[in-house]
């Protein structure tokens, strides 16, 4: 099966929410320029060249090698949306303290 750039990151973005985490991405990177909010420079950095890669027309494996053509886009889309998620999950429960004080305590769930 072949697959395109295209329908990966198709495929990418049905992940837990990911398209309706986009604007508290947004104001998460926001408040982190504004200094508001602090963020690991590698939280940010990771998943930004992930993306660039899968977007890239330069691969390691090119596409049209069939089978694992997809695969290094595939392994990086895999590990950069969920630490994305994850930090915008923290980033929403900072948020939410920020305007709430009376929240003192929360766990995130995967």
């Amino acid at each position: 099966m072949k697959y395109s750039k295209i329908k990966l990151a198709q495929e990418a973005i049905k992940h837990k929410g990911f398209l309706q985490k986009i604007p508290a991405i947004y104001r998460m990177f926001k408040y982190w320029r504004a200094g508001e909010y602090k963020l690991k420079i590698t939280d940010i950095i990771l998943p930004a060249l992930a993306l660039l890669y899968v977007i890239s027309p330069i691969d390691l494996i090119p596409d049209f090698v069939l089978g694992i053509g997809a695969l290094d886009d595939l392994a990086l889309l895999a590990m950069a949306i969920p630490m994305l998620m994850k930090e915008v999950d923290k980033f929403l429960l900072w948020e939410s303290q920020r305007g709430n004080p009376k929240i003192t305590d929360a766990e995130i769930v995967d």
